[in-house]
């Protein structure tokens, strides 16, 4: 994953970006975004914030941050049921996981993305009737 700092925007491609996800969705394409089943694209010059909130944008939270964007906001978008932000949420920690995030960190992020659902517009990821276990 290649990427560089931007005004505006924390980062920014400068490659396109590829990753499977853990989950199915039927199609979904914008500008930038293209998700197609399990597997997501980002296209170069995609944007997004790295981190939210106090976690600082170390390389284990990076890519993970940077999907987790790119499901938020498909979800924002309408594009995506608020029933998925609870696996975009997952899908941050699992990311973070396999970029070599200590467990106890990858918690503490997907604890720290959880909380900040409460705040964000739509519902709650825990208020649909899905029950999904931690990683």
């Amino acid at each position: 994953m290649k990427y560089r700092k931007t005004k505006g925007w924390k980062y920014q491609l400068t490659e396109p970006f590829h990753i499977a996800l853990g989950f199915h969705v039927e199609s979904i394409e914008t500008e930038f975004i293209s998700l197609f089943g399990c597997d997501l694209f980002l296209k170069r010059y995609y944007a997004w914030d790295g981190a939210s909130g106090p976690f600082p944008d170390v390389a284990s939270v990076m890519k993970g941050s940077l999907v987790h964007d790119a499901l938020c906001q498909l979800i924002q978008l309408g594009l995506l049921d608020p029933s998925y932000r609870k696996l975009a949420d997952l899908e941050f920690k699992r990311i973070c996981l396999q970029s070599g995030m200590p467990r106890f960190w990858a918690q503490v992020v997907y604890l720290g993305v959880w909380i900040g659902s409460i705040f964000s517009n739509g519902p709650h990821p825990m208020s649909d009737s899905k029950v999904y276990e931690l990683l």
